[in-house]
């Protein structure tokens, strides 16, 4: 099971992901999570929202270059090795991680969400599925 990030391109420069942040507010998107990267003149900002596709929309209309990408959110137990068995079952599995970032689940929540970018979405969740790790939909995450 995979959800859609949206990828960002901005500027590398004060006030860029404010602008950007400021189109999501304006257009009552929520972001559940946020992951930045950067170079010398441009960042690429990774949110998981409640709407990727209104997103995805908003965010070309106010002139921002975007990607939308499959990911896979596996749920982890919030303790001490949550992700390291995670970890353990990609690895025996020979699935690469390009990159990942996580949120927690919520206030009441016992789970941590840790997105994964990975050669394979799929194959990734369905290794993962294997193994009795839950991976999230987008409408559960949409809930939060």
């Amino acid at each position: 099971m995979t959800i859609k990030q949206v990828s960002v391109f901005l500027a590398n420069r004060p006030g860029a992901l404010n602008s950007f942040t400021k189109v999501l507010t304006e257009n009552g998107i929520d972001m559940r999570a946020l992951s930045l990267a950067e170079t010398s003149e441009f960042g690429i900002a990774r949110v998981i929202v409640d709407d990727p596709y209104k997103t995805a929309n908003v965010i070309r209309e106010a002139g921002y270059i975007s990607n939308l990408t499959d990911v896979v959110a596996a749920a982890i137990p919030d303790v001490s090795g949550g992700l390291n068995s995670v970890l353990n079952v990609l690895t025996q599995n020979d699935v690469n991680i390009q990159y990942m970032y996580a949120f927690l689940g919520g206030p009441k929540s016992d789970q941590a969400y840790m997105i994964f970018k990975v050669d394979e979405p799929k194959t990734a969740s369905a290794v993962l599925g294997n193994a009795g790790i839950r991976t999230a939909t987008q409408e559960e995450l949409s809930s939060l």
